[in-house]
């Protein structure tokens, strides 16, 4: 027997970042949409806890127990008195390291798919904290479409939103580690203000305004990752000149996130985007999304 769950990845719309705290990580007022691009994670019994990776970037997934999904497996069943003995496959779609939560996506997949697996019946509280648990992204990616997260980004409030907005990814070439990107927010920003969610941003969303919400999405990471990866402008300016409606560094990045106006604007950026060898793919998706999924 094996469950099969799918994952989505996530833009942040906006994420602004408060100061360092004591414990070493960051308040954050972190806008969450999660966008129709997916990881599959499938779990099956076997005799001991093993995962196995398909798909692009799966050279860089660690398949040992430091990956995310394994590391869920273990909490679950250490919850519930039992062995975590399961094959975990994970097939990628979601850029890995890229900044959308791929890794955080795979383990929210692994902990749903081992709980209809095992049968143990964890209530949604249960999971939410195995979730906070395992990292600041995994909750959004349980519960997926739009979410406020405050506090390192683990408490969420759920965000309702009146219309699909269209994306196009460009996912670059080498990756950023999200600590180094903090550590340059540090540097960059010696004193930074509490964070604060943006009202018109939320409103826009509300409202599926996609001009609205042009207009507000916000990143403060951006000219850390910027500094760290300073060729990411060149793909910026060239999803803008291609008629983007707004462009972003997602998350930690390097990936790059472009809103478009429409379906066709979206397909017209990505075009542009590969065309100018600023990227090494180019992704359309549609959001927002649902979180995980069984299959």
């Amino acid at each position: 027997m094996s469950v099969t769950v799918r994952v989505p990845a996530k833009v942040n719309v906006q994420l602004a970042v408060g100061a360092a705290r004591p414990d070493g990580f960051h308040d954050l007022a972190n806008v969450f949409l999660a966008v129709g691009l997916y990881d599959e994670v499938t779990v099956t019994a076997a005799d001991e806890l093993r995962v196995t990776c398909e798909g692009p970037g799966a050279d860089q997934v660690p398949l040992d127990r430091t990956n995310l999904a394994a590391r869920a497996a273990e909490l679950l069943a250490a919850r519930h008195g039992i062995a975590p003995d399961v094959h975990l496959h994970i097939a990628k779609d979601i850029p890995v390291a890229g900044g959308m939560a791929g890794g955080s996506a795979d383990a929210a997949g692994a902990l749903v798919a081992c709980d209809a697996l095992w049968g143990t019946g964890a209530s949604y509280g249960e999971l939410n904290d195995i979730c906070a648990e395992l990292g600041s992204d995994v909750p959004f990616s349980l519960v997926g479409g739009a979410a406020l997260g405050t506090g390192r980004g683990e408490k969420l409030e759920l965000l309702d939103v009146g219309g699909a907005f269209f994306w196009v990814f460009a996912v670059a070439d080498g990756g950023l580690s999200t600590p180094a990107v903090y550590r340059e927010f540090d540097r960059l920003t010696p004193v930074a203000p509490a964070p604060e969610a943006s009202p018109a941003l939320l409103a826009a969303l509300r409202e599926g305004d996609v001009d609205a919400l042009a207009a507000t999405v916000s990143n403060d990471l951006q000219p850390a990752a910027l500094s760290l990866f300073p060729s990411l402008r060149d793909t910026l300016a060239t999803g803008t000149a291609a008629g983007a409606l707004a462009a972003l560094v997602s998350g930690s990045g390097p990936t790059t996130a472009f809103l478009a106006a429409d379906a066709a604007a979206a397909r017209r950026v990505a075009d542009a985007l590969l065309a100018s060898g600023t990227c090494r793919a180019a992704r359309v998706a549609e959001s927002p999304a649902p979180g995980a999924t069984l299959l």
